[in-house]
């Protein structure tokens, strides 16, 4: 529903909005960015111990190939140049000849231990985003929103358990999920798109508190729908055909 929260898909008890207009319970999105901070934190101490390993590993490729350039050139001083009594030339069964030395691993350097390739961390996005728009998000760029409650003669009934539980706050209309509305930035109430064309636009006042507006105070709220194709997002579809396994 229109008045429910993005993550926990329940109505509001303290309703807030993305500068997108994107509703949230302000609690439900605080243990979001809670949870998000802990495994970005996590995630950058894992990526931290990857670039400390890889750099060790530089270091040890660095000093095995000093190595094998000093082991080359005492083979090349202390070799001999001669042929032997057949006349024919040594053929020496080292595999470190003919350059096959840096073709072999050596089993000292964990750097160049066979092994298999490790998994490589990426570096993390340190921003912590909206599940719903991708963008990044502050707890201080949210708006408090303020629904007006219907007023109705059934006291008994819980406002929650209510299917039409608000009405726009300047015209008394009901607000539904077919009725597009959007929050007022100065005051935090709702009211229907309806309302903003026709009264609001006019002089560009909010009518709870009179103060002066701007287009980006006025936010259209994101809202559900009870059909599929109504919901007000854009919707993308993927099709799969048989696959043959080779």
């Amino acid at each position: 529903n229109f008045d429910c929260c993005c993550l926990t898909l329940q109505p509001c008890r303290n309703p807030i909005v993305t500068p997108e207009g994107f509703l949230y319970d302000k609690e439900a999105i605080l243990e979001f960015i809670i949870q998000q901070k802990k495994q970005i934190a996590r995630k950058l101490k894992e990526y931290g111990k990857q670039i400390n390993k890889a750099n060790e590993e530089q270091h040890e490729l660095a000093k095995a190939e000093l190595e094998t350039k000093k082991q080359k050139l005492i083979s090349h001083v202390e070799a001999p140049s001669d042929k032997n009594a057949s006349g024919k030339d040594d053929k020496s069964i080292c595999n470190m000849n003919n350059g096959k030395g840096k073709e072999l691993p050596s089993f000292w350097v964990p750097a160049l231990t066979p092994a298999a390739a490790p998994t490589k961390v990426e570096k993390p996005d340190e921003k912590v985003r909206c599940p719903m728009s991708g963008r990044p998000i502050k707890l201080k760029d949210f708006i408090d929103v303020k629904f007006t409650p219907i007023n109705d003669r059934d006291s008994k009934t819980a406002l929650i358990s209510k299917e039409a539980r608000y009405v726009c706050a300047v015209t008394n209309d009901v607000l539904g999920n077919s009725v597009p509305c959007a929050v007022l930035k100065t005051s935090g109430s709702v009211v229907t798109m309806e309302c903003v064309e026709k009264l609001i636009k006019k002089d560009m006042l909010d009518p709870i508190n009179g103060k002066k507006m701007t287009d980006k105070d006025i936010l259209p709220l994101q809202r559900g729908s009870s059909g599929y194709s109504a919901s007000g997002h854009t919707l993308e579809g993927k099709k799969y055909g048989p696959s043959v396994m080779a």
